[in-house]
């Protein structure tokens, strides 16, 4: 299991580093949801698709995306502990402390 880190803003994105963003979302759309007490993210082949876009924020290649729809009404903003299920191909971040 590779332990990875996300941000969500106060505004209700979640920002993902380029190199996360490009090994799991190579095609920057993703469908999100909440299997709580985890956030899921999992990749679009394609934005034919539908889903959520994963928008470039800086030359680096960071990606942010809106979730705030689907996120439970008490999650803070703040760094949260995230890993890649690959038997489920999702990206899953714990949204309660000690939660992976």
């Amino acid at each position: 299991m590779n332990s990875l880190c996300v941000e969500l803003t106060e505004q209700g994105y979640l920002l993902l580093a380029a190199p996360l963003a490009t090994k799991y979302f190579p095609e920057d759309v993703a469908v999100a949801f909440n299997r709580d007490p985890e956030l899921w993210m999992l990749p679009l082949r394609s934005a034919n698709a539908g889903g959520l876009l994963l928008k470039q924020r800086n030359l680096r290649g960071d990606r942010s995306v809106l979730v705030w729809e689907v996120l439970p009404p008490d999650v803070k903003a703040g760094n949260y502990a995230a890993f890649w299920d690959a038997e489920q191909h999702a990206l899953r971040i714990a949204l309660r402390a000690g939660e992976s």
